[in-house]
């Protein structure tokens, strides 16, 4: 069986990263394609795992929007596919790299494999443009790997045969202990304190820390304008006993904004992206998280952080349903009264903290690997 895993962006590296290494151990042939949607940050999950792709089409260019991304990783898979006749290309999520792929193999009549299948908000348009990339790629698949019996039950919905259903949980916590791991074999987590100190000019963990993140297009403009006067107020009525660390997008929309009203303020720390091991340093030793990530939502909870999510819809709702995570959108006021619960009263951190986390056991890889072999037999 001859398979090609495709992926372009840094979410999709790092859930991608420990399923190739998992099918080299296993010896099943792969051919790995980056498209570089996100150059940078791909490039850094890559070393990191130690990963050399056999085909990097490198199609990232300034400016770039989702039309060019889909014309060019089309265009560019095309002949990669047709040369190399693989029996099945493996995709993961939401990106416009896995639509795109997923397409290119329906065209050439290749089976598709969906990691991290059957996520639904139900709304075409939240997140944007994820929730059609995944459908459309759930359409051409042949097999879905869905990593919560949620996502199951939302393929069943939409006449997917159960035969062609596999639940494994989700390859981001195959990649969490991974990273984690290597963190404390290589003692790098005093390295990546050290780095943070530096960046901050301050004594940064004498205090618990909310750790932020927030990209989402849904999001530009005024909704982020709403959610950052919500950290200016937490971050003034806190002062004396948290800080904020944002490690803050390089997208324009984002950054010209944070830097704008962020800023200054003494115990609120705007800082330029980190790579992926010192962003699971910062994951485990922060207080709280709030985010728009998806993956955040999936790896905050395995290390009993509580998170709130600046976002109106999840495609993610066994994180709220396990009490893991609240939905707060972009509402100033909601963002700073569930915040101010969870910081404030023990046994709603306890509860958040200690409930069991969905997305899985870190076998996933595992349980993908045993089912592509069932599939080529």
């Amino acid at each position: 069986m001859k398979i090609a895993t495709v992926f372009g962006t840094r979410p999709e590296a790092i859930k991608m990263a420990p399923l190739v290494l998992k099918l080299k151990e296993k010896n099943i042939e792969n051919k790995v394609i980056v498209t570089a949607q996100h150059r940078e940050m791909l490039d850094q999950v890559l070393n990191i795992f130690n990963i050399k792709p056999d085909y990097d089409l490198n199609i990232m260019k300034p400016g770039q929007d989702i039309f060019d991304i889909t014309v060019n990783v089309m265009l560019s898979l095309k002949k990669v596919f047709f040369d190399e006749k693989f029996d099945l290309i493996l995709v993961h999520g939401d990106t416009t790299t896995t639509m795109a792929a997923s397409m290119a193999a329906y065209y050439l009549k290749i089976p598709v494999g969906h990691v991290e299948a059957g996520l639904r908000t139900w709304n075409k348009y939240s997140p944007f443009p994820e929730e059609m990339n995944r459908k459309i790629t759930g359409c051409v698949s042949d097999i879905h790997f869905a990593p919560t019996s949620g996502a199951r039950d939302n393929l069943i919905k939409e006449n997917v045969s159960i035969s062609d259903i596999y639940v494994t949980g989700n390859t981001v916590i195959d990649a969490l202990f991974t990273a984690k791991k290597h963190i404390d074999d290589n003692i790098l987590g005093e390295k990546f304190d050290n780095i943070i100190v530096e960046k901050t000019s301050v004594d940064f963990f004498n205090k618990k820390f909310v750790l932020i993140t927030g990209h989402r297009r849904e999001n530009f403009g005024e909704g982020f304008k709403n959610v950052f006067e919500a950290y200016i107020e937490l971050a003034q009525k806190y002062r004396e006993s948290l800080n904020f660390l944002y490690p803050v997008h390089l997208n324009p929309n984002v950054k010209n904004l944070a830097e704008n009203m962020l800023s200054g303020i003494s115990n609120f720390f705007l800082i330029e992206p980190v790579d992926y091991l010192q962003f699971i340093n910062l994951m485990y030793k922060s207080h709280i998280i709030i985010t728009d990530s998806g993956g955040v939502q999936e790896e905050a909870p395995a290390f009993g952080k509580p998170v709130l999510v600046t976002r109106e819809h999840t495609e993610r709702p066994e994180a709220v349903e396990a009490g893991t995570v609240r939905l707060v959108g972009c509402d100033k006021n909601k963002i700073i009264e569930e915040f101010t619960e969870i910081y404030e009263n023990k046994d709603v951190y306890e509860k958040m903290s200690k409930a069991h986390n969905p997305y899985g056991d870190g076998f996933a890889c595992d349980r993908i690997a045993d089912a592509l072999r069932s599939f080529n037999d």
